[in-house]
């Protein structure tokens, strides 16, 4: 259930977007609707140095490699997940709107 609260408000997000660049952009909306999916697991590594300085109480090397390192594998996982979600949802969208009836 967890997921679906990520998918479905991406793929919204990628449909207004969709909706609005449609007119200016038509061929050129591929790599635009991946990275506007994926900027989630940007944000969500942006607020793992946040939590890490404001609120852990981490030291030593180890430690930060470890938190980082497994926490950059998790965002960019989130980055390439999402990305898709909003890939497939633009795809569709933009396949509905020119499709030829």
């Amino acid at each position: 259930m967890q997921y679906l609260d990520e998918f479905l408000p991406a793929t919204k997000a990628h449909e207004c977007d969709r909706k609005l660049k449609a007119v200016n952009t038509p061929c050129r909306w591929w790599w635009r609707s991946f990275l506007c999916g994926g900027s989630t697991g940007i944000f969500v590594y942006g607020y793992c140095f946040y939590y890490y300085y404001a609120r852990s109480d981490m030291n030593g090397f180890m430690q930060t490699s470890f938190f980082f390192g497994y926490n950059a594998v998790v965002c960019y996982a989130f980055f390439l997940m999402l990305g898709s979600v909003g890939f497939q949802a633009s795809l569709l969208f933009v396949r509905h709107i020119y499709r030829c009836d």
